[in-house]
């Protein structure tokens, strides 16, 4: 660079740090108080108090975007925020675009934790938010940040991107595509929609979406996380150069193939799911070559982790990781999921990366960020250590009853007696069986939350002794000039680290020429980056819906009935899938327990679909027909009333809530544009609705049941309340009775030409193409 050229003069915005930092903080509070309390409702389900808003179902989607987007989110935009300027010597290209992105992301979490509770949701896992609230995400991501991190980028000071950069670029493009793609949908009011995707290409694009928002916005973020903070907390240089570059791309392109195998033994494609497994074991290597690339940049400098709470966190978080993406890929292998899936294995193999891997980076990023955006000594480096050991006891405690509680689920579902017969036929009995375990995830997850208390007493008596006045120091470099070329390969020091003794000894101009090209092309980076990305979702995704053999269409398998199709809202709405399935798969264990195994073409019309993830409660795949109007009436009004030892919530609002039959026709004419073949239900709607809970009312009256709910109980027994309708409400109004609907639906229309001696087919676009049946296990 020539003497002459004249130096630019900048500083750095701390202060947009600063208010993602404290986010960070007050969020992380909020998402892990909101599971604690979530993890109560589970053992003392009457903390609910009868109330819709505090049920497990409304609950948990609340704590798990809380904890992704708020907690985790916040942590990201920090980190990033901080590391770009430096890394770019540039400040953010608008300090408007930073303020808007703060603010804009904070009123995104405001209004989700207004609209879940109030069961405003699209019932698809870490994308429950409704299509309003994703047009904000959309706009704040990609508008505000993404165009402020890009054109940074663009008028960057320094010439090649350090590694922390390729792996923000990655989260920032790819989480774009996911967001948009899984959450495309028809709206048929201001707050609700039906996705534009039903069944099992639903659960596809969901899993897509749900495995790569793990990777994409819990993984990548956090590894130019590590890159950027770890490096400067132990002064030592990344361990390897060439190992962030094998890292990162294998990361990019293998990762977004494996959302499949969150669907194992369902009613998914077999390709689909051997794919999923392939690229889920693939992810292994890439995987650990990051958290070796971590721990060895520690070479040298292990005496400091003793004395550093900062070096205590990265390690134990990049270990954390390590194990989690040890056990991802395991977890993702046929025989082994088929004991895991739906038990609460994966709600302790989440919460080892989430509070292990997430957690603890961002606490340890925070603790070394405090003395520098705040300009003076961190208050307590002790208080510190003790937040360490109560986070990590706290994680441990968490996670090893939830391995026991899922490994004693999965057995239990599974075991016969000598006779050949189920030897736990209540599924209640698995419930009863490991609600010790989960006594002690809340101890467990107590301590954690404790070990947030004290950094914020950290935090707040290091805010105190700040200077009045922060110093905003004056920066000097020079404009990148036009033309360029690639000088000798560094051989000391490489973008200000010393890298010739620790693990660097090659030569980074001919064994890496060609990326060190793309790293000073931001824009061509950006492009590779997008066309793997796309590339993989493509073949993964595009022969679920150009071959149709995939999803064999079942000539007995309707539309739901306008009351129907409210009902399966309704049971969306109180987040029912958040405990129950609906897929029962070809393993001997659950067609004995549950019925016949499902099949592709019973859910085309199912929007979103309800498969689930998790069985607290049991499967409803084939709960159609099994039990009366009347026992569910009393069931969602005290399950304890008909199963002693559950862990579901009371549901007596659903008695007093009158159903909105007016906009029963909006739903089913989004639902016949997105292919339900609606002819009478588009004229008639909510007249064939309201003479179908008429029907149910009458049915359940001659089993002895009520016709009408008095808000009084004690109006039951005095006649003279019967002549006064502001003292009841007739049940054919209320929501109970559409979800009622709903539920003996599930599942009949499989063997519904049984009953006029007919034979079910399956109709493929060509007959020949029809998926045969599948054995699995013993199941036929």
């Amino acid at each position: 660079m020539p003497s002459s050229t004249p130096l630019d003069k900048f500083s750095y915005d701390d202060d947009i740090v600063r208010k993602f930092a404290l986010a960070t903080l007050i969020w992380a509070a909020v998402a892990t108080v909101a599971g604690l309390f979530v993890a109560l409702l589970l053992v003392v389900p009457d903390l609910s108090f009868g109330t819709p808003y505090l049920t497990f179902g409304r609950l948990r989607p609340l704590h798990t975007n809380a904890a992704i987007f708020a907690f985790a989110g916040n942590a990201i935009f920090a980190a990033v925020y901080y590391s770009t300027q430096r890394l770019c010597k540039a400040r953010m290209w608008s300090d408007t675009f930073s303020k808007l992105h703060f603010w804009g992301w904070q009123l995104i979490i405001v209004l989700a934790a207004i609209t879940l509770p109030l069961g405003m949701t699209q019932g698809k896992e870490y994308a429950e938010l409704i299509w309003p609230i994703d047009l904000l995400i959309a706009v704040v991501w990609l508008g505000f940040f993404g165009t402020n991190f890009f054109m940074t980028l663009k008028h960057r000071r320094e010439r090649h991107m350090y590694v922390a950069l390729w792996f923000y670029i990655a989260t920032i493009v790819t989480v774009t595509i996911l967001h948009v793609f899984n959450n495309l949908v028809v709206p048929f009011n201001l707050f609700e929609g039906y996705s534009i995707y039903a069944g099992v290409q639903d659960a596809l694009m969901q899993w897509w979406y749900g495995h790569n928002a793990v990777a994409f916005f819990l993984t990548t973020p956090f590894l130019g996380l590590m890159y950027y903070f770890l490096p400067k907390a132990a002064n030592r240089p990344v361990f390897s150069y060439k190992l962030s570059i094998i890292h990162f791309w294998s990361l990019v392109f293998i990762y977004i193939w494996a959302g499949p195998h969150h669907l194992h033994y369902t009613a998914l494609p077999e390709w689909a799911m051997t794919l999923g497994m392939v690229f889920s074991l693939m992810l292994w290597m890439p995987s650990w070559g990051g958290m070796i690339n971590g721990l060895l940049t520690l070479r040298g400098a292990w005496s400091k982790v003793a004395e550093e709470p900062v070096l205590k966190f990265f390690v134990v978080g990049i270990t954390f990781y390590g194990m989690a993406t040890f056990e991802g890929p395991m977890l993702s292998i046929k025989s082994v999921n088929g004991l895991s899936h739906y038990t609460d294995w994966t709600i302790a193999h989440v919460h080892a990366g989430a509070l292990g891997w997430n957690g603890m980076m961002s606490f340890g990023m925070l603790y070394w960020l405090l003395p520098r955006i705040f300009q003076t000594k961190l208050y307590s480096k002790k208080m510190a250590n003790w937040h360490f050991w109560l986070g990590t006891l706290g994680i441990l405690a968490y996670i090893v009853p939830i391995y026991v509680a899922g490994l004693t689920q999965g057995l239990m579902w599974r075991a016969f007696d000598e006779a050949g017969n189920l030897a736990y036929p209540d599924f209640v009995e698995t419930v009863q069986a490991i609600e010790p375990m989960w006594w002690a995830r809340v101890f467990g997850g107590a301590l954690f939350i404790a070990g947030i208390g004290l950094l914020a007493y950290n935090w707040l008596m290091t805010w105190k002794t700040r200077p009045s006045k922060y110093e905003e120091p004056v920066i000097e470099a020079a404009p990148l000039s036009k033309d360029y070329a690639d000088g000798p390969a560094p051989t000391s020091e490489y973008q200000g680290h010393a890298v010739s003794d620790l693990g660097q000894r090659f030569d980074v101009w001919t064994q890496a020429h060609w990326h060190r090209i793309w790293e000073r092309l931001p824009m061509k980076f950006t492009v590779m980056t997008v066309f793997a990305v796309l590339l993989a979702s493509a073949l993964e995704l595009i022969p679920s819906f150009m071959i149709r053999s995939n999803v064999p269409t079942i000539d007995t398998v309707k539309p739901y009935t306008p009351l129907e199709l409210a009902g399966r809202d309704i049971y969306v709405a109180e987040g029912c899938y958040n405990c129950h399935s609906q897929m029962i798969r070809p393993i001997f264990a659950e067609t004995e327990r549950y019925g016949e195994y499902s099949k592709p073409g019973e859910f085309i019309y199912d929007r979103p679909f309800q498969w689930g993830s998790r069985r607290i409660g049991p499967d409803l795949a084939r709960e159609g027909g099994k039990q009366s109007h009347l026992w569910h009436l009393r069931h969602l009004r005290d399950p304890e009333a008909t199963t002693q030892g559950s862990a579901m919530p009371q549901y007596p609002h659903l008695e007093q809530t009158k159903l909105n039959f007016a906009g029963i026709p909006d739903r089913v004419e989004a639902a016949a544009m997105l292919g339900a073949p609606y002819e009478a239900e588009l004229l008639h709607a909510q007249d064939m609705a309201r003479a179908q809970a008429k029907t149910i009312v009458a049915e359940l009256v001659a089993q002895d049941g009520p016709d009408r709910i008095f808000f009084d109980p004690a109006d039951a027994a005095n006649e003279a309340a019967y002549d006064d309708p502001s003292k009841y409400i007739m049940l054919e109004e209320t929501q109970a009775i559409a979800l009622i609907a709903y539920l003996q639906r599930i599942g009949v229309d499989l063997h519904a030409a049984e009953e006029v001696g007919e034979e079910p087919s399956m109709v493929a676009e060509n007959p020949a193409d029809a998926t045969p049946a599948r054995t699995v296990g013993g199941a036929r």
